[in-house]
């Protein structure tokens, strides 16, 4: 399991780790820049310092310490180039250098070598780099070890402030441990870090959704239990009437009142699963490109039979091509159910006339029926679940509006009633915004 504390401990200090490293790097170079410089100074002076008059060839050991600590080596030649003096023969150093400084590759490593002509002689006084750069590395060296040092305390301190700095989460997850199901109340945002609000604020609204959604599921089933109370009853009283008969003609009036019912319970229920598949929440089909002109010849088609049995006249009355993006059996329920209620609705010897039009980059479905139509009053309650209006007697469950509404919600379109002109009836406007990459094209 990943943990936000190790990590930020292992980075923090890998990156502590990093610092003292180049830290360090910097001061080895800057410290054996400064030593060269230090050090070719006393080459000059040690080189301003020796002999520059004529004297006898001189064995090494008789200069009395001109080799020093620091490795230095001196050589002297006049000018026939007759060496006068050498203070490590053994260093194997070129016998004559160009004048100044140089650098010179041997087989004991690089040396640093300065070269004068002082009068009669020439004096070159060498050094080894290996005496700079081991004072380099040494500073360097003491300056590292403390900082190392420094790293365990330093993760330490990381691991206990990251430690208090992340509490906040430990008891945000135990309150969350201790909740049962029902407890959806928002958690308390007192005294966090602003870093961790955002996130308790995107729980406390999940918490608030995960409650409307279980209130809409509640009121759902208690209105769906209700509603089929009714019908169930009705066929169960049926079923005993079809019991107690003693005519054929009895028999025969109750089979048929038994299948009416069954006909209202089977078409509430099937609304039922509708309504249910287009709940928010429920994870929908991908959206694809659904050609409205030929989903409203089908609905009308399917819906002609009925209309023609109850002496309805059903049409497609003007049609323009419009394609949207969406969910082409949810479209195709939403426009049924639309032209069901307006059959349902409009009496013996009605029409129902079902236009496709584009307005403005809009494609407009219209359902346009004789029938008693709407008051505005009740409006803005017909997309209710199970609402029916008082007086009304057709049959129906009351859910066929709140489908369309869900599924012209998923859609984004808007759903307006208005006045049939010349009355009576109803005309319903479903709007829907065409993207800019839609073709249509207005008749």
């Amino acid at each position: 399991m990943i943990s936000i504390r190790r990590q930020l401990l292992v980075w923090l200090l890998s990156g502590l780790a990093l610092a003292v490293v180049i830290a360090s790097a910097r001061i080895y170079t800057q410290t054996l820049a400064e030593a060269n410089e230090l050090f070719d100074y006393h080459l000059r002076q040690m080189a301003a310092s020796l002999p520059n008059s004529s004297f006898v060839p001189l064995p090494p050991s008789s200069t009395g310490g001109l080799e020093t600590e620091d490795g230095f080596v001196v050589q002297i030649w006049d000018r026939n180039g007759l060496e006068l003096y050498f203070s490590r023969p053994a260093s194997k150093l070129p016998q004559r250098a160009a004048l100044g400084f140089s650098t010179v590759e041997t087989q004991q490593g690089s040396w640093r070598v300065f070269s004068a002509l002082e009068q009669n002689n020439v004096v070159q006084v060498a050094q080894p780099m290996s005496v700079r750069r081991d004072l380099a590395a040494g500073m360097a060296l003491r300056a590292l070890v403390p900082l190392l040092a420094l790293l365990p305390v330093l993760g330490f301190l990381i691991w206990i402030t990251v430690g208090r700095g992340l509490r906040p989460l430990d008891r945000m997850a135990q309150a969350l441990d201790r909740r049962t199901p029902d407890s959806l109340d928002a958690l308390p945002q007192e005294g966090l870090p602003s870093e961790i609000q955002p996130l308790v604020q995107a729980l406390n609204d999940l918490l608030a959704r995960l409650a409307r959604a279980l209130e809409s599921q509640k009121a759902f089933v208690a209105d769906a239990a209700h509603e089929l109370r009714t019908p169930l009853t009705a066929v169960q009283l049926q079923i005993q009437l079809a019991e107690r008969a003693k005519t054929d003609e009895e028999r025969e009036a109750a089979f048929a009142q038994l299948k009416r019912g069954q006909s209202r319970a089977a078409h509430l229920v099937q609304q039922l699963l509708t309504l249910a598949r287009q709940e928010p929440g429920v994870a929908p089909p991908p959206h694809a490109a659904v050609d409205l002109a030929e989903l409203a010849r089908l609905v009308v088609s399917e819906y002609a039979p009925l209309g023609a049995k109850r002496n309805v006249d059903v049409g497609l009355s003007h049609e323009a091509p419009a394609s949207i993006s969406g969910d082409r059996e949810a479209l195709r329920v939403m426009l049924g159910n639309l032209i069901d209620n307006a059959i349902r609705y409009t009496p013996a010897g009605g029409t129902v006339d079902v236009a496709l039009r584009v307005q403005e980059r809009n494609a407009v479905i219209e359902v346009c029926d004789t029938g008693p139509g709407i008051p505005p009053a009740d409006r803005a309650r017909v997309f209710d679940r199970f609402y029916r209006r008082e007086g009304t007697h057709v049959a129906g469950s009351g859910l066929g509006l709140a489908i369309v509404k869900n599924i012209a919600d998923r859609h984004h379109a808007s759903i307006l009633f208005e006045d049939r002109v010349p009355g009576p009836g109803l005309r319903v406007l479903v709007t829907f915004a065409l993207g800019p990459d839609s073709e249509s094209v207005a008749k």
